[in-house]
C-alpha cells in the first residue's frame, strides 16, 4: 500500500474514532449524571409533583423529568447506540491497520513469537475480556462492589503484565485499551440495549416490566463510565513513550493510569 494512502487512512480513521468517541462518552456521562441527580431528588422525598432537573444551555432553559410509564409511541423514543458501535469499529480498523498490517505489534526483544500468533492472542484477549467480565457480573462476586473491584484489579494487573511480555510496549498499552473498549461496546449492544428493548415493549403494551432489567443496564452503564477514562489514557499513551510504554516501569505506570482513571471517573460522576 502506498505510504501516503496509508497515512490518510490512518488520519481519517483516527479523526472518525475520536469524534465518535466524544459523542459516545459524552452521552454516557450525561445520562449517568442525570440519573444521579434524580437519585438525589428521590432520596429527598420530593412530594410536590414529578421531580425534574432544570438546566440552562444555549440561551434557553431545559427541564427533564424521569417517567415510569411511556406517554408516546415507541417510534418517538430516542435511542443512543450507533455512537458506541462506530467508535469501536473505527478503533478496530485502526488496530488492524497500525498493528496487524503494520510492524508495531511484535518486539523480538520481548517475545520471540510470529505475527500471526500475536494477532491471535490480541483478538483472543478482546473476546476473553468480555466473556470473563460478563460471566463475573452473573456470579455471586458481583453482589459485592468491593469484591468485584478487587477481582477486576487483580485480573487487569495479570492481563497487562502478560500483554507486556508478549507484545511491544506500545501494542500492549493499546490492547489493554481495546479490551476495555470492547467490553464497553458489548455492554451497550448485548446487555443494555436488549434490556431497554424489553422495557420499551412492555411499556408500549401497558404491562409492567422487570425492574432488574433497568438495574442491570444502569450498572453496566456505570461501569462504562469508569472504563472510559482509562481507555482515553491508554489510547493517547502511544504519543508519550518515555513516560508510559517505553519506561522501565511500564507495567506499574499502566496500572497507575487505570486507577487514576477510575478515581477521575468517580469525581466526574459526582461533580
Amino acid at each position: 500500500m502506498d505510504f501516503s494512502i496509508r497515512e490518510w487512512m490512518n488520519l481519517a480513521l483516527r479523526w472518525f474514532h475520536v469524534f465518535a468517541g466524544i459523542m459516545w462518552v459524552g452521552q454516557t456521562y450525561y445520562f449517568t449524571w442525570l440519573d444521579g441527580q434524580f437519585t438525589r431528588l428521590e432520596k429527598k422525598s420530593v412530594s410536590d409533583g414529578t421531580p425534574s432537573v432544570w438546566m440552562v444551555h444555549s440561551g434557553g432553559f431545559y427541564t427533564v423529568e424521569k417517567k415510569k410509564a411511556l406517554a408516546v409511541g415507541p417510534e418517538q423514543v430516542r435511542w443512543f447506540r450507533w455512537e458506541a458501535l462506530m467508535t469501536w469499529l473505527a478503533g478496530m480498523l485502526l488496530l488492524v491497520l497500525v498493528y496487524y498490517l503494520g510492524s508495531g505489534l511484535i518486539d523480538s526483544d520481548v517475545a520471540n513469537i510470529s505475527k500471526s500468533a500475536g494477532i491471535a492472542i490480541g483478538l483472543g484477549s478482546l473476546i476473553a475480556g468480555w466473556l470473563v467480565y460478563d460471566v463475573t457480573l452473573h456470579s455471586p462476586l458481583a453482589k459485592s462492589p468491593a469484591a468485584f473491584l478487587a477481582f477486576a484489579f487483580v485480573l487487569i494487573a495479570a492481563t497487562s503484565w502478560g500483554m507486556l511480555h508478549v507484545f511491544s510496549g506500545r501494542a500492549a498499552y493499546i490492547h489493554m485499551g481495546a479490551i476495555f473498549g470492547t467490553i464497553m461496546t458489548a455492554n451497550v449492544w448485548f446487555r443494555i440495549l436488549p434490556a431497554q428493548r424489553r422495557m420499551l415493549a412492555a411499556a408500549a403494551a401497558g404491562q409492567s416490566f422487570d425492574a432488574s432489567l433497568g438495574a442491570q443496564a444502569k450498572l453496566r452503564s456505570k461501569h462504562n463510565t469508569f472504563m472510559a477514562v482509562p481507555v482515553v489514557f491508554l489510547m493517547i499513551s502511544n504519543h508519550y513513550p518515555v513516560g508510559t510504554y517505553g519506561n522501565h516501569y511500564a507495567w506499574e505506570i499502566m496500572l497507575s493510569l487505570i486507577v487514576v482513571g477510575w478515581i477521575a471517573a468517580k469525581i466526574i460522576r459526582e461533580f
